[in-house]
C-alpha cells in the first residue's frame, strides 16, 4: 500500500525555526516501510536536524539510489529537490549536481547494498573527490528489499533468514572513508537521537565529503550473529495453523547511555549488537589513531559510534581542488556557456 503526503494540519502552538517553520514543514511523504524500521527513525532526525539548522527546504537537495533506504528521501523535506538515481550510482548524479550548482545543500541515502556493493566504484571517487555534501548509510547487513540477502556488511556467522551463514568479511564503510581520505567519518546509531541529530547537522555544515554510517535494525530480516529468536527460528519452532509472511509492528529501538560506555543493544529477534560512544578526551584529527582505534573495537565486536574523524583543511573541497564557476551553471549567460566556434578550435588546437 502506498500513500500521499501527510495530512497539512497542525497544532498552531508548535514551536517554530528562525525562518518561522515548524518541524511539520519538513515532513514528507508517509513511510511504507515495516513497523519499527530504524530507517524511520533516521529519517525522524534528518528532520529535526534540518529544522534545527533553519535550512530553507528548496536549498536542500536530496539524492538516493535503490533499495528500503532510497525510499526514505520521499519521508522528509517534501519542498526540496529529488533525485532518485539507479542501484549504486547515486554518488555520481550527486556530483554532477554539486559541479553545477555549489550553492545548495546535497544530502545522499544510501544502503549498505547500495554502497558498499554495485556502489562501491561510485561511493570511492565521491569520497576521493571530496563532494561537498552528506553521505548518510543505512546499514542494516541485508537486502530489505529483496527479501534479505547478505549486503556487503554482514558479520561473518550471521545467519539469513532462510537459514544461510554469511563466511565473507564485512566491509566497514568507516575503515572504508577512513582509508580512503574522507574528511568527515562519523558512526551512530538510529535509535540514538540524541547523538545521530547533532552528527547530521555537522556534517550538513562540514565542507568536503562528510559520511555518517548509520546502524539501522531490520525488523523482517535482522541477521546478527547468534539469534535464536529471529522470525526463521520461531517458524521452525512453533507450530502454526498457517504458513504466512506477517510481520507484526514492533517499537523502534532508542537508547541513551554515556560518552565512553559501551551498552549492549537488545534488537527485535533478541540478538544484542554492542555501541561503543567516543568520550571527550578521543582526538577526531588523528587519522591513524582513528583507524587504529576502530580496528581495535572491532576485534571486540564494538561498533564505535560519534564523530570519528574530520578534517578541515582549507584547499581541500571540491570546487576548490576543480576550480568549478561560483555561479550555478543555470544562471551563467549563454554567451560564456557557448563562446562559439572561433574559442573552440583555439581551444582544440592545444591537444593537436
Amino acid at each position: 500500500m502506498s500513500f500521499i503526503n501527510k495530512p497539512k494540519v497542525s497544532h498552531p502552538s508548535l514551536p517554530i525555526n528562525a525562518l518561522g517553520l515548524t518541524r511539520r514543514q519538513y515532513e514528507g511523504a508517509m513511510s511504507t516501510l515495516c513497523a519499527g524500521c530504524g530507517h524511520d527513525s533516521i529519517t525522524a532526525a534528518v528532520i529535526e536536524a534540518c529544522w534545527g539548522l533553519d535550512m530553507r527546504p528548496e536549498q536542500l537537495v536530496k539524492l538516493s539510489g535503490i533499495g528500503c533506504s532510497s525510499k526514505t528521501t520521499a519521508y522528509f523535506v517534501s519542498g526540496a529537490h529529488g533525485f532518485n538515481a539507479v542501484h549504486g550510482r547515486m554518488p555520481s548524479i550527486a556530483s554532477g549536481a554539486n559541479a553545477a550548482n555549489r550553492e545548495l545543500s546535497y544530502i545522499g541515502i544510501s544502503g549498505d547494498g547500495d554502497s558498499l556493493s554495485i556502489g562501491l566504484g561510485q561511493l570511492a571517487h565521491a569520497i576521493r573527490r571530496n563532494v561537498n555534501m552528506l553521505y548518510l548509510i543505512e546499514n542494516n547487513g541485508v537486502y530489505g528489499l529483496t527479501k534479505g540477502q547478505f549486503s556487503a556488511s554482514a558479520d561473518i556467522g550471521s545467519q539469513a533468514k532462510k537459514g544461510d551463514v554469511n563466511q565473507t568479511p564485512p566491509i566497514d564503510p568507516v575503515m572504508l572513508a577512513l582509508t580512503l581520505g574522507a574528511t568527515f567519518v562519523a558512526r551512530s546509531f538510529s535509535g540514538d537521537k540524541a547523538q545521530l541529530v547533532p552528527l547530521l547537522q555537522a556534517g550538513m555544515r562540514h565542507r568536503g565529503f562528510a559520511l555518517i554510517d548509520v546502524l539501522s535494525p531490520c525488523v523482517t530480516f535482522n541477521d546478527h550473529e547468534g539469534s535464536t529468536k529471529s522470525y526463521t527460528f520461531t517458524r521452525e519452532h512453533y507450530h502454526a495453523a498457517m504458513e504466512a509472511d506477517f510481520v507484526p509492528p514492533s517499537e523502534q529501538i532508542a537508547v541513551d547511555y554515556a560518552h565512553g560506555e559501551a551498552m549492549p543493544v537488545l534488537l527485535h529477534d533478541g540478538s544484542r549488537v554492542v555501541l561503543r560512544k567516543l568520550d571527550a578526551s578521543y582526538d577526531p584529527t588523528d587519522r591513524a589513531a582513528a583507524q587504529r582505534f576502530i580496528a581495535d573495537k572491532q576485534r571486540l565486536n564494538e561498533y564505535v559510534t560519534g564523530l570519528i574523524h574530520i578534517d578541515e583543511r582549507d584547499g581541500t573541497e571540491f570546487h576548490e581542488l576543480n576550480h568549478t564557476s561560483a555561479m550555478p551553471l543555470n544562471r551563467i549567460p549563454y554567451e560564456k556557456l557557448s563562446p562559439g566556434k572561433a574559442a573552440l578550435d583555439a581551444l582544440m588546437k592545444r591537444y593537436r
